[in-house]
């Protein structure tokens, strides 16, 4: 990784090119403001988590798997602005003067069509524009399949388990991460030992069902869901089986990028019928992450 992650009370001067935004999932329309710029300002935690914390949204993406995909995009600095109470009663002007030119140097600017900032989000694209410390360049909307690309339309199609969907307006698999806990063992016992991660609940969570995916780089099925087979207490796990591999993972983060969703979680009437199931569910996993490898080698 060689992307630098810098507070902004800690950025040290210097001349940027400057993409702002929340840029949650960094989804095509945000790779277009972010594209040509060596600098992503965005902040943490959201916005409407301090101002309005029962309009917040579920994420798309921690901060970590934010800065992994900016990284990959050739962003050299994410400079992250600690959003809280007093942050927000600056006035737009401020965050200008501030953040843009006394801290970051800026010499050009990025941002959205619908970016707003400042105290009761007064700023505008056209004010930014018309400040001459800087040349700014608006990016309009995106679309794909006819629709304006947005966090909110990535959101319902991760929840629906419409992960093709989701990667066609976000440009890679939707990630999540988490520690791997202990469960109930009932995996292992069967001969599908899984990986488990209790889902984020600032995160939104994939729609219940079982997914081709990749953990950690490997090709994996994953469980989304309650174990309707089997009473359990524990709630919603992310269940991982990693295919053809065999190792400890507890305590370890564990990534998994969702490649699309082969089924809804069922209860079956015995093991027996679930264990079949299992290895059919392995079986197209790993068929539909071999094609998954194939097309991003070509291209495609």
């Amino acid at each position: 990784m060689s992307i630098k992650v810098t507070r902004l009370e800690d950025a040290e001067p210097r001349a940027r090119d400057v993409a702002i935004g929340t840029f949650d999932g960094v989804h095509l329309g945000h790779r277009a403001v972010i594209e040509g710029m060596d600098t992503v300002l965005t902040f943490e935690p959201h916005p409407l988590e301090v101002l309005h914390p029962d309009k917040a949204p579920k994420l798309i993406n921690s901060l970590e798997v934010k800065r992994d995909v900016l990284d990959g995009l050739g962003v050299e600095e994410l400079v992250v602005i600690h959003f809280d109470e007093e942050f927000s009663h600056r006035s737009a002007e401020e965050f200008i003067s501030y953040a843009l030119v006394e801290k970051l140097g800026a010499r050009r600017v990025a941002v959205g069509e619908n970016f707003h900032f400042g105290a009761k989000a007064r700023g505008t694209p056209a004010m930014l524009a018309a400040h001459p410390e800087f040349e700014t360049r608006i990016q309009k909307m995106v679309e794909v399949d006819g629709e304006t690309v947005s966090s909110s339309r990535i959101r319902a199609e991760i929840a629906a388990g419409d992960m093709e969907g989701a990667r066609r307006c976000l440009g890679v698999p939707y990630m999540l991460e988490g520690e791997v806990v202990g469960g109930e063992r009932r995996g292992r016992e069967l001969g599908f030992p899984t990986a488990n991660i209790v889902p984020d609940p600032r995160l939104v969570t994939p729609g219940h069902g079982i997914y081709a995916a990749f953990a950690n780089g490997h090709p994996a099925a994953v469980n989304v869901g309650t174990r309707p087979t089997f009473d359990s207490d524990l709630g919603v796990l992310i269940e991982t089986y990693l295919i053809d591999f065999s190792g400890d993972l507890y305590g370890q983060t564990l990534r998994v990028a969702f490649v699309a969703k082969l089924r809804d979680e069922l209860a079956f009437d015995d093991v027996d019928a679930l264990v079949a199931r299992m290895h059919g569910d392995v079986d197209d996993a790993r068929r539909i992450c071999a094609d998954f490898t194939e097309a991003a080698a070509r291209g495609g």
